[in-house]
């Protein structure tokens, strides 16, 4: 962040709360004319620090509005057998997120899906063709308390 001064972090700020506004907006916000905010935007897109622009869909409305977090423990653990899991997760598209972390389990998934009897089938079929899985732990999300994607800087 060391190359990042204080409009760029206000451009990013903004962004991130609502990614549809204009440079004209975004400059009036900054207090810069519009060319050097669509400079700095390019810039940011251009050394990572902006991702990429998407639109976050409503689950409940697209009917998968159960969110599971499925904890996972592989049953070995090798090079080959972890990508090979990665490999194998990142096809699921029920799984919307997979971390892989520390402490009892391998790995977190985030998991949405219609309802609990679409879960028990993603379970089943999904999940249960992926090889070297030990153990999954299940946590059923009941309601969003604070749902944000903001990076806090």
């Amino acid at each position: 962040m060391t190359d990042l001064d204080k409009i760029d972090i206000q451009i990013l700020n903004l962004l991130q709360h609502n990614s549809n506004l204009t440079t004209k907006e975004l400059s009036n916000k900054v207090n810069l004319s519009t060319t050097p905010v669509f400079e700095r935007v390019k810039r940011l897109e251009k050394n990572g620090y902006i991702k990429k622009y998407v639109a976050i869909l409503d689950a409940e409305k697209l009917d998968k509005g159960l969110t599971v977090f499925c904890n996972i423990t592989l049953k070995q653990h090798t090079k080959e057998i972890g990508n090979k899991f990665v490999r194998d997760i990142a096809a699921i598209k029920e799984v919307t997120e997979c971390y892989n972390i520390s402490g009892d389990y391998d790995f977190l998934l985030k998991v949405m899906v219609k309802d609990m009897k679409h879960y028990q089938d993603f379970v089943l079929n999904s999940l249960g063709s992926v090889k070297n899985i030990g153990s999954a732990h299940s946590t059923f999300v009941m309601g969003d308390i604070k749902n944000t994607y903001a990076v806090p800087i």
